[in-house]
């Protein structure tokens, strides 16, 4: 019987999925003015935290400190819900250092569902997409399984993990979504409709088990920092501290070993059942015993899922092993050896895009003002996502308002690596956002997104006049204060040679200003406070940032100098050409991505994997070609 649908509503903007990309692309949209509609399969979805419960960790937590910078929500929602917080690799450079906050996971979706609820211009459904309207390569809107059609000027497709999704436990597998959740069976079709690529892709989640059943007494407590730094820069630590709760480091054991080794032909993944590619950096247990047989054991993190609930998550035990043998393998690690599991381990497979089809905006390149973010573009985790998503929202309001794109490049943001490999380069497997990604990540750092993302943002019109205000406090502080220590200078005396003696310092040949002596490997912004009484009390971020600054000057400027080399082939805009192969000289490879991928610049077609630094050069020579007949008015 064909479906009948009804008209229930005329939106500017559609977001489809309520996960994290999806709550980070309404609240923008919505924000940003425009009559808003969110979709979600269900309302215990809205930002789900369906496997891990914490938010951050390397190369992640940069991104919530930029998304936050730039006037998104997730920073502010996990300042109201952790339950414990670290900074993770403080032994490192503070290019790497990277906040890392355990969650309540359930107040993290109550917290961020009345966020939703209660943000003018944006309304909140429950309903399942099955099909995306589009005339003449226009968005015209979107159907529900319902029988419900919302008119919308743009759509933007923020699905997660849960299209044509499929649960997987040994020799069992079935249609459905993170944490019992229903499946999106339909929507599939309709992109395969639109000539969209799919592939899929498989991620999993370890079990979670009764804290009660765990004995802990043999394991390494991991509690959380005395001094806690807030995700979002509109917190101060006071504001947000409160008791912390404790997590717990173990191993797994030969015997969990030959358990994995003995039941490997009923894991799906190595049974042949499964077609997804899983992630590379978040591997199952499975998968760890067979890359590193000759290890004794692999590290366990047990990890409370909220304050109300006894449910402990098992970080670094992900496994698609059947129920049976999950119980066995779990109770054979260290501590678990009377483990009680409360919900088993599973995988799941989905669909997924193939991201190079995208223009840096998130835009679809084709079709106008359809928009994707978020897991269905190959990426894996929370803040992936929620990154995604604030940009697509962002994009699809310009749009909409006919304003100039807003792309954040490689050197600006690690959101703008995160979407440029993914749109560039494009990922075989769910892509993880790591320091390591980002050439210019000394420059990039997470405690100075703010001083990088908010001007932008208020520009935008997504930072509020406070967050702004505080920003420019903030900015003026820290420049003052670096001003300020160039001018107290420190003349050699036996008293100062003395103070430098006990902190383990070399004495003064000649006068020295205090910017010049933190720049000693020894000394610290802290320890020059003996030299300096009247010194102004600031904040402990603006100390942070100030002793940064100070020690990697040299680094930091050789770093600009790079940027400004890349920034020069980024300028270099190839958006006038239509059809590479009207341009001789290229390469057969080179041709056929250059027309896939549609670069928007010299420098983004240089990270096109098959252009090689010859084919750069017919580009280069192509463009001052053309530049020399405009400038003749040819």
């Amino acid at each position: 019987m064909t479906m009948k649908y009804f008209k229930d509503g005329n939106y500017d903007i559609v977001v489809v999925g309520a996960g994290h990309a999806g709550c980070e692309a309404a609240l923008a949209t919505a924000r940003l003015g425009l009559k808003t509609l969110i979709l979600t399969i269900s309302m215990e979805s809205i930002a789900d935290l369906p496997c891990n419960p914490n938010i951050g960790g390397t190369g992640k937590g940069h991104l919530v400190r930029e998304i936050d910078a730039l006037g998104g929500e997730m920073a502010i929602n996990i300042d109201k819900s952790y339950i414990q917080s670290r900074m993770l690799n403080t032994s490192k450079g503070p290019a790497v250092h990277s906040l890392r906050v355990q969650a309540d996971k359930y107040l993290y979706h109550m917290e961020m569902k009345k966020v939703l609820e209660n943000q003018e211009n944006l309304d909140l459904k429950e309903g399942e997409v099955d099909r995306i309207e589009v005339l003449d390569h226009m968005i015209k809107g979107v159907r529900t399984r319902s029988g419900a059609f919302y008119s919308a000027k743009a759509v933007i497709v923020a699905t997660g993990t849960y299209l044509k999704g499929v649960i997987l436990m040994g020799e069992l597998n079935y249609t459905g979504g993170p944490h019992g959740l229903s499946s999106s069976e339909f929507l599939s079709d309709s992109l395969r409709e639109l000539n969209i690529p799919l592939r899929r892709f498989k991620t999993g989640t370890p079990a979670r088990v009764h804290r009660d059943s765990i004995d802990f007494s043999g394991m390494e407590l991991q509690e959380g920092d005395a001094k806690v730094i807030p995700f979002s820069f509109m917190n101060r630590p006071e504001e947000i501290d409160r008791k912390q709760e404790n997590c717990y480091l173990t191993y797994t054991t030969e015997k969990t070993k030959e358990i994995i080794r003995e039941n490997l032909n009923r894991s799906p993944m190595y049974a042949g059942i499964v077609a997804g590619i899983g992630p590379r950096y978040c591997p199952s247990i499975e998968d760890k015993v067979v890359r590193f047989p000759d290890r004794e054991g692999h590290q366990v993190f047990l990890e409370p899922e909220g304050l109300n609930t006894v449910e402990m998550y098992v970080q670094g035990v992900s496994s698609t092993l059947p129920y049976e043998v999950q119980i066995e393998l779990y109770q054979s690690i260290l501590g678990l050896e009377n483990v009680k599991i409360m919900r088993p381990a599973y995988g799941i497979e989905y669909d997924s895009i193939d991201p190079t089809i995208l223009k840096r905006t998130l835009e679809h390149q084709k079709i106008e003002n359809l928009f994707f973010a978020g897991q269905i573009n190959g990426s894996s985790g929370y803040e992936e996502a929620a990154a995604q998503g604030l940009v697509a929202g962002i994009n699809a309001y310009l749009n909409l308002t006919g304003q100039e794109p807003f792309v954040l490049d490689r050197s600006d943001a690690y959101i703008g690596v995160l979407i440029d490999d993914l749109v560039t380069k494009g990922t075989q497997e769910p892509y993880r956002m790591m320091t390591s990604r980002a050439e210019y990540r000394l420059t990039l750092r997470q405690d100075n997104a703010d001083l990088r993302l908010t001007e932008r943002g208020y520009e935008l019109g997504l930072v509020t006049e406070e967050r702004y205000a505080a920003f420019i406090k903030k900015k003026k502080a820290v420049e003052g204060e670096l001003e300020r220590l160039s001018s107290v200078v420190l003349t050699p005396t036996a008293l100062t040679d003395e103070e430098l003696k006990k902190l383990g310092s070399n004495p003064l040949k000649t006068g020295v200003n205090l910017r010049d002596l933190i720049k000693r490997p020894e000394m610290s912004y802290e320890a020059v406070a003996v030299f300096d009484p009247v010194r102004p009390q600031l904040d402990r971020e603006i100390q942070i940032q100030v002793e940064t600054i100070i020690k990697y000057d040299g680094y930091i400027k050789k770093q600009m100098q790079q940027i400004e080399q890349f920034k020069k082939l980024e300028e270099k805009s190839l958006a006038e050409i239509e059809d590479y192969s009207q341009i001789k000289g290229l390469s057969n490879e080179a041709l056929q991505k250059l027309n896939a991928i549609r670069p928007e610049s010299v420098g983004q077609a240089s990270r096109i994997s098959g252009v090689s630094p010859a084919d750069l050069n017919v580009l280069l020579i192509h463009l001052e070609i053309s530049k020399r007949k405009e400038d003749e008015g040819c």
